[in-house]
């Protein structure tokens, strides 16, 4: 009877230990991701990047792209969507991770387009144009010319300033934080500072309607 009862409590005694592992475990890794988060928001939030949106929304979406990337033009319209569904909500900040060989010229392109106030006339420009200037999942540099030529644009001004010092400490600034982030594909995004579990854009939305709903929570 003794040893029965004995071994019992050392069952419940055993039991609580796991419980208590098992939490502290949690806290552990809730810890290390908000430490993660942290770390995260630190590289991600720099004040030259091109934003959309309100810029004091409590939601931050941050997109790595690349402009031969058939995925970031895909994804494109569907995030500006979001923001419009959620007027003041959320905002949008565009960071460059040129991976496609001959992209770092193009990207230039589109930072010096931002001293004419043309960012997204020209990004989507290059969206639009994309099958004709990326061949090969090479960007040819030399084709991208002919898409913007449609845009009220000083394309002289535009060849000069895409090698400015300004535009190429931007591009050279993006490319070392999509390196501290480990962006190794595109579009790579981040929520408030935390990264996507896995890719597709159900997930994206998910990591947005969390955020907003944890704003609204407050």
């Amino acid at each position: 009877m003794k040893q029965k009862k004995l071994l019992l409590i050392t069952s419940f005694l055993l039991i609580l230990v796991f419980i208590a592992g098992a939490f502290l475990y949690k806290q552990q890794q809730a810890q290390l991701a908000s430490q993660r988060v942290a770390q995260n928001r630190a590289v991600l939030e720099r004040s030259h990047a091109q934003s959309f949106g309100s810029p004091n929304a409590p939601v931050h979406i941050v997109e790595f792209f690349d402009p031969a990337c058939e995925t970031c033009r895909d994804f494109y319209p569907l995030v500006k969507k979001m923001l419009a569904a959620h007027p003041g909500k959320i905002k949008l900040t565009v960071r460059y991770a040129p991976l496609h060989p001959g992209s770092d010229q193009v990207v230039k392109v589109i930072e010096a387009s931002r001293k004419q106030n043309m960012f997204q006339p020209t990004l989507e420009a290059l969206f639009a144009s994309q099958h004709h200037w990326v061949i090969n999942h090479k960007s040819q540099f030399q084709l991208i010319w002919d898409p913007l030529s449609g845009l009220p644009l000083d394309l002289r001004r535009l060849q000069s300033d895409m090698n400015s010092q300004e535009v190429n400490q931007v591009v050279a600034q993006d490319i070392a934080d999509a390196k501290t982030l480990n962006v190794t594909k595109t579009p790579e995004f981040f929520v408030n500072g935390k990264a996507l579990p896995s890719f597709g854009y159900e997930e994206l939305k998910k990591l947005v309607d969390d955020a907003l709903a944890n704003t609204e929570a407050k």
